[in-house]
C-alpha cells in the first residue's frame, strides 16, 4: 500500500547534494517493492519504505567537496532505494556522483524518465562488448529499457533487430531499429529467419529468458534484466544487469544527458500524476501497454 508520511529533514554532507524533487519516474521495480516481494531484503531496515529510482528537480543544498554543481541548478539523478531513502520524496540527499544536470531544453518531468532505464541500457551494452557491425536483437523494444537499448546500440554502430507488436512498429522504427519482427514467445524463430547464423547477442528486455536462446549464435551473449542465467549451452554467456553497479557512474550518466541533447536518445513520458496519485500511477503501469514512463509530480 502506498501512503504519504513525513521523514526527518536531511542535509547534504561531504560529496553530497540535496534535491528539491519536482518529478519522480515510476518503474516496474517500484511496483515490486510495493507488493512486498522485497520484504526479506528490507527486513534489516525499519519502515517506512520509499520506492523510486529516478528523480529530477532543483538543487537546494550542496555539500563540501562538490565542485561542478551549484544551488539552483536543475538536475536529474539515479536513486538506489534503501528503507526510507527513495525517489518518491519531496527532498532527497544523494551522492554527487549520482547527479547530473538535466538535458538542455528538457523539463524536470521528461528528465526524470531517463536515468535508471538509460543507465541500465548502457550497462547492458557495456557488458555485451559488441563491435560495430555486429548484430544485436532487442526484445521488449517498445519499452523504456528496450527503446534506450535500440537507440544506444545504433549510436554504437550495431545492427539492431527489434521486436514489436503491430501497434508499436512505427515507434520502434523511429527509434532506429534496422529490422523489426513480430513480438511473442516464439520471437527466436523469427530472429533466426532474419539472421540464419544467429545474432551475436540479445538484450532481453521482454524477459523471455530461455525462449530467446535459439536466436543466439554459438558463443554469443545475452543480457538479462531479471537475473536469469543458464548453463553455458553452445558457449553462450549470460550477463545479468544491475543498475546499482552504475549508480555512481556520473560520467556515463552525463554522456546520456549529452546524447539526449544530440538527438540520439529520446525522452518518453506516457502520463503524469500528482504525487498523491502514486497508487493510480502504479495501477496504470501494471495495466500494461505504456510506451514511456509514468511520472509523479511534486
Amino acid at each position: 500500500m502506498l501512503r504519504e508520511f513525513q521523514i526527518p529533514e536531511r542535509h547534504a554532507g561531504p560529496g553530497e547534494v540535496r534535491i528539491d524533487v519536482r518529478a519522480a519516474a515510476v518503474n516496474p521495480t517500484d511496483t515490486v517493492l510495493r507488493s512486498g516481494a522485497y520484504a526479506e531484503r528490507l527486513r534489516t531496515n525499519p519502515p517506512p519504505y520509499v520506492p523510486g529510482m529516478d528523480v529530477a528537480g532543483v538543487l537546494d543544498e550542496v555539500g563540501s567537496e562538490v565542485s561542478d554543481l551549484a544551488v539552483g541548478e536543475h538536475v536529474m539523478a539515479i536513486v538506489v532505494p534503501d528503507g526510507a531513502h527513495g525517489g518518491y520524496s519531496e527532498s532527497l540527499v544523494l551522492p554527487e556522483r549520482s547527479v547530473v544536470r538535466v538535458p538542455a531544453g528538457a523539463d524536470d518531468v521528461a528528465a526524470a524518465s531517463l536515468p535508471m532505464n538509460a543507465l541500465t541500457a548502457r550497462q547492458a551494452l557495456d557488458l555485451l562488448e559488441l563491435q560495430p557491425g555486429q548484430t544485436l536483437a532487442v526484445t521488449g523494444a517498445a519499452g523504456a529499457f528496450g527503446g534506450h537499448v535500440v537507440q544506444l546500440a545504433k549510436a554504437d554502430g550495431l545492427k539492431v533487430i527489434a521486436d514489436a507488436a503491430d501497434k508499436d512498429r512505427e515507434l520502434v522504427r523511429s527509434l532506429g531499429a534496422d529490422v523489426i519482427v513480430e513480438r511473442g514467445d516464439d520471437v527466436a524463430k523469427r530472429l533466426r529467419e532474419v539472421e540464419p547464423e544467429g545474432v551475436h547477442a540479445v538484450a532481453d528486455g521482454a524477459v523471455h529468458n530461455e525462449l530467446v536462446l535459439p536466436a543466439v549464435r554459438d558463443g554469443g551473449r545475452v543480457t538479462t534484466v531479471r537475473f536469469f542465467s543458464a548453463e553455458g549451452e553452445r558457449g553462450i554467456t549470460y550477463h545479468p544487469v544491475s543498475v546499482r553497479d552504475y549508480q555512481l557512474e556520473k560520467e556515463k550518466l552525463d554522456r546520456l544527458r549529452a546524447q539526449v541533447e544530440e538527438g540520439v536518445l529520446s525522452l518518453r513520458v506516457a502520463q503524469t500524476f500528482s504525487a498523491d496519485q502514486a497508487p493510480e500511477a502504479h495501477r496504470a503501469l501494471e495495466a500494461g501497454g505504456a510506451r514511456g514512463r509514468m511520472v509523479l509530480m511534486f
